[in-house]
């Protein structure tokens, strides 16, 4: 029996963890399979969703979750051949990555047999400007969609969501817009209820040169940070970043991992697991433009947050 695939796609910090961490929560029984594709050297996302450093996470409801390490098709073919085969397999993008190429790649008809695509789900930040649906990355993800959830609409302020719906439906796309509150998108709208049909291909438009716009930047350290010190240097850095996320300990909080993630202009924290043994006590994945920050800078301005 095929297994079909969700394909979560998004800008940076538009909120596709939160959405995956819910479906694998909320499971009601599935077995999903997770696949993170992380922007960056460090695997922060697959921290996140399954409180793992690395590698293949079994999770108590039946679920799974593994980091993408090289080749897509590999990784698909290996969670093909697990037992018990999952029932659903869900994909998160990078926050830079043009699903549309994603998508070609899962055309290949041996994956098309055994695990078509299902649905391609876009999440969106309602607090983004309509405008932000000008750049040509935004408007390649939607272009794919068969569902745009909006998130974070309990930050946005009072008709934001409206005006984003209105902006999306003037890119005259034919996905079906959602609202996602804290993630939560009902499953009827992107799991099949019967998944014995022929796969279905689906058309892609023509191939467009790879633009290198983001590089990454990780930062790590053997040592506790000093929690005013980050905020600090948070504040130097958030005019140059797209996006951070990272897990580290603080000299306030010893024993206890913080979870950091700054997107959109705005940093929280969140407390985290017990620090792991061999693993190092401190570390970030900062997102850029090209361009926009360097080695040294990053350097100087997070050495500062090192306790001592």
């Amino acid at each position: 029996m095929p297994v079909p695939i969700l394909l979560v796609t998004g800008f940076l910090g538009a909120g596709k963890t939160t959405v995956v961490n819910h479906l694998l929560a909320s499971a009601e029984g599935r077995r999903i399979a997770a696949i993170v594709n992380d922007f960056g050297a460090i695997n922060v996302d697959a921290e996140l969703i399954a409180g793992a450093s690395d590698g293949v996470i079994s999770l108590a409801n039946g679920c799974i979750c593994c980091s993408l390490e090289g080749d897509l098709l590999r990784t698909l073919s290996t969670l093909l051949r697990r037992d018990p085969k999952p029932e659903h397999i869900v994909i998160e993008t990078s926050g830079v990555a043009d699903p549309a190429d994603i998508v070609r790649n899962l055309m290949d008809p041996v994956i098309l047999r055994e695990a078509p695509l299902e649905t391609v789900l876009c999440v969106m930040d309602a607090t983004a400007p309509p405008s932000a649906l000008e750049d040509a990355l935004h408007r390649s993800q939607l272009r794919v969609a068969d569902i745009v959830a909006l998130s974070k609409l309990d930050l946005a302020e009072e008709g934001a969501g409206l005006r984003m719906r209105e902006a999306i439906r003037a890119q005259r796309v034919p996905a079906v817009v959602v609202d996602a509150h804290h993630g939560e998108i009902p499953a009827a709208l992107l799991f099949p209820a019967h998944v014995d049909r022929a796969p279905t291909p689906r058309e892609i438009g023509p191939r467009r040169p790879a633009e290198e716009r983001f590089e990454t930047l990780s930062w790590t350290s053997e040592q506790p940070l000093s929690l005013p010190r980050l905020q600090q240097a948070i504040g130097k850095l958030a005019p140059k970043l797209a996006r951070a996320k990272g897990l580290f300990e603080t000299v306030e909080q010893p024993g206890r991992m913080m979870v950091f993630q700054f997107a959109a202009g705005r940093a929280t924290l969140a407390p985290g697991d017990a620090p792991m043994p061999g693993v190092p006590r401190s570390r970030i994945v900062f997102i850029a433009e090209l361009g926009m920050l360097s080695r040294a800078e990053l350097d100087a301005i997070m050495e500062g947050c090192v306790a001592g």
